[in-house]
C-alpha cells in the first residue's frame, strides 16, 4: 500500500492537492452547515455531492441555508447521484471502487481528524449503498407468464379476447415463426409465453409495466420478450405483405357483380391511407402534427378485394401530404410496390391523381357513400361513376378498421416505443392481420365485414384528417377519358 501511495503522491501530485483542497472546503463548508458525527445520514448527502460536478458548484455558490439543504436533498432516501443512477450495477461498483481508492490514496493519515473524515465516508457508503437499495423483485402468488398462456389457450374465448386469434392460428403462428423466421426458446422465457406477451400487449395497448405485472417478468425481460418477436414477425411481413398473383391474372368474383362488371373488369385492388396516432418526443411535435391536431404516422397501404394487404409502407409524419408518402412509394421502394400490368388499375380517392394505372373519382362531386344517401336521383355520368367507385374502394378502408379494431395498440402508440419501433409495429400488425386472413378461419372482427361489403368499421375514420385532392395538373389525359368512357356506359345502363 505505502509503495502505491508514493507512485500515486508522486504521479498526480498537483491534482491530488487540487482535489483535497476542493474536498477540504466541502467538509468545511458541510460542518458549517450542521453536518456532525451525530447526524450520520447527511454524510450520505455530502457522498452523493462529491460524486456529482455540477452539484458540487451549486453547493459552493450556495448560502449556508441553500448549501443545508443541497445536502439534506441529496441525503433523501429516493435521491441518487446521477453517475449511480445512470449506470448498471457493474459500474456503480466500479464507481465505488474508484473512490474508496481516492479516498484511501488522499485520507490515509496518522492524525485523528482525517481518521474520523474516513471512517464516516465509509459509514455513509455503506448506507447509501444497503439502505436506499429498492426492495427485492417477490414474484406473485398467481399464474406464472407461461401457465397464463397456457390456459387461456385451452379457452377458445379467452385466447380470442387475450391474443385477438382462435388458438389454432395461435399455434400455427408460433410454428411458422420457430420453423422459419428464428423465434427461439430461452434460458429465462419460452416461445409460447412470448408470442403470447406481444399479442397481448399490441391487441389491447398494454404498457411494458402491465406486462411486467402480468407476466411477472422484469421491465428488462418483459422488453427483450416483446422486440425479439417484433422481429421475427417484420421478417414474416417480407413474405405475407404482397400480391398472390404479382400479374394480378384473375379476376376477384367481388367484380363480378352487376353494379360493377363489366366496367371495373380490369381493377386489382384499391390504394388508400390512414392515419396512426403515436406519442413522439417535443422536437418531432411538429412534423407529426396532422390537420386534427394531433401526432400521426402517415400510413400507405395497398389491398386487394379479399381485404389483404399487398404493400405497406409507414413512418412519414402526420404533417405530410399523400401525394408525398405515394412519391416515395414509386421511387424509394420501387422494386417492390405491386404495379399494375398494363391495361390493370387501382382504385384510389381524390388525394392521388387520375393517371395511368390509378383511377380516381371525378372532383367537384357528390363521392362518399353517406352523401348518396337520403339524397336525389343520381343526375349525371360524374355521380353515377362516383357512387360505384367508393362501393369498391372502400375495401383498404374497411381493412384499415378491422386492423385498428383489432390491434388496439394502433389507436395510440405509447411513447415508451421510439419513433422506428412505432413504424415496425405498425408492419408488424399489418402482417399479423394478412396471416389471420390467410387462415381462412372465421374470425369475429373481420366476419362482419365479409357478411357485409359495405360495412366500413368505424375505427377506419377514427383521427382521419380530411382528403387533400391532389392537384389537377398531375392528371393524365388518358386516364381522364378511360373514366369517362366507364361513366358514360354506366349511365347509359342505369
Amino acid at each position: 500500500m505505502e509503495g502505491y501511495l508514493a507512485r500515486r503522491r508522486k504521479d498526480k501530485q498537483e491534482d491530488r492537492a487540487e482535489r483535497r483542497a476542493l474536498v477540504d472546503r466541502i467538509m468545511t463548508v458541510a460542518r458549517e452547515c450542521g453536518v456532525t458525527e451525530e447526524k450520520p445520514q447527511l454524510w450520505v448527502g455530502v457522498l452523493k455531492i462529491l460524486k456529482d460536478e455540477d452539484a458540487i458548484s451549486f453547493f459552493l455558490a450556495s448560502n449556508p441555508a441553500g448549501s443545508k439543504a443541497l445536502i439534506e436533498h441529496y441525503a433523501g432516501e429516493n435521491v441518487q447521484a446521477p453517475s449511480m443512477a445512470e449506470d448498471s450495477d457493474e459500474d456503480s461498483d466500479d464507481s465505488e471502487d474508484e473512490f474508496e481508492e481516492f479516498l484511501v490514496t488522499n485520507y490515509l493519515d496518522d492524525t485523528e481528524e482525517v481518521g474520523f473524515m474516513y471512517g464516516m465516508f465509509q459509514i455513509a457508503m455503506h448506507l447509501d449503498k444497503y439502505y436506499n437499495r429498492s426492495e427485492c423483485r417477490q414474484v406473485g402468488i398467481g399464474l406464472g407468464g407461461l401457465e397464463w398462456v397456457e390456459r387461456k389457450l385451452a379457452s377458445r374465448k379467452g385466447c380470442y379476447n387475450m391474443f385477438r386469434m382462435t388458438p389454432t392460428v395461435f399455434y400455427r403462428l408460433h410454428d411458422l415463426l420457430v420453423e422459419k423466421y428464428g423465434l427461439k426458446s430461452s434460458a429465462k422465457s419460452s416461445s409460447i409465453e412470448a408470442l403470447g406477451m406481444f399479442l397481448w400487449m399490441v391487441g389491447a395497448q398494454r404498457s411494458v409495466r402491465q406486462a411486467e405485472d402480468r407476466f411477472d417478468r422484469s421491465p428488462g425481460i418483459v422488453q427483450n420478450m416483446f422486440y425479439k418477436v417484433l422481429k421475427c414477425v417484420l421478417k414474416l411481413a417480407a413474405d405475407i405483405i404482397k400480391p398472390k398473383d404479382p400479374q394480378f391474372r384473375t379476376m376477384h368474383s367481388r367484380l363480378m357483380d352487376r353494379r360493377f362488371y363489366p366496367f371495373f373488369k380490369d381493377c386489382i385492388g384499391a390504394i388508400g391511407g390512414t392515419h396512426i396516432p403515436v406519442v413522439v418526443s417535443k422536437e418531432l411535435f411538429v412534423q407529426h402534427l396532422c390537420h386534427k391536431s394531433i401526432t400521426t404516422q402517415n400510413v400507405m397501404a395497398c389491398c386487394d378485394f379479399d381485404m389483404m394487404f399487398t404493400f405497406a409502407i409507414a413512418g412519414w409524419p402526420g404533417s405530410v401530404h399523400d401525394m408525398r408518402v405515394f412519391d416515395d412509394a414509386m421511387t424509394k421502394y420501387s422494386n417492390v410496390f405491386p404495379h399494375p400490368p398494363s391495361g390493370k388499375y387501382y382504385l384510389v380517392n381524390s388525394g392521388y391523381p387520375n393517371r395511368l394505372g390509378y383511377l380516381a373519382p371525378y372532383k367537384g362531386t357528390k363521392y362518399h357513400l353517406q352523401e348518396f344517401q337520403n339524397a336525389a336521383e343520381l343526375q349525371d355520368k360524374e355521380e353515377v361513376f362516383n357512387y360505384a367507385h367508393p362501393s369498391l374502394r372502400n375495401v383498404i378502408e374497411r381493412a384499415f378498421g378491422v386492423l385498428k379494431q383489432k390491434w388496439r395498440i394502433l389507436n395510440n402508440i405509447p411513447s415508451t416505443y421510439p419513433p422506428e419501433t412505432q413504424t415496425h409495429i405498425i408492419v408488424a400488425c399489418m402482417a399479423l392481420h394478412n396471416f389471420i386472413r390467410m387462415s381462412e378461419l372465421r374470425d369475429r372482427d373481420i366476419g362482419r365485414c365479409d357478411r357485409d361489403e359495405n360495412y366500413v368499421p368505424p375505427e377506419a375514420s377514427e383521427d382521419q384528417p380530411l382528403c387533400e385532392p391532389a392537384p389537377s395538373s398531375l392528371e393524365c389525359e388518358q386516364m381522364n377519358a378511360f373514366r369517362d368512357t366507364i361513366a358514360l356506359d354506366m349511365l347509359l345502363r342505369v
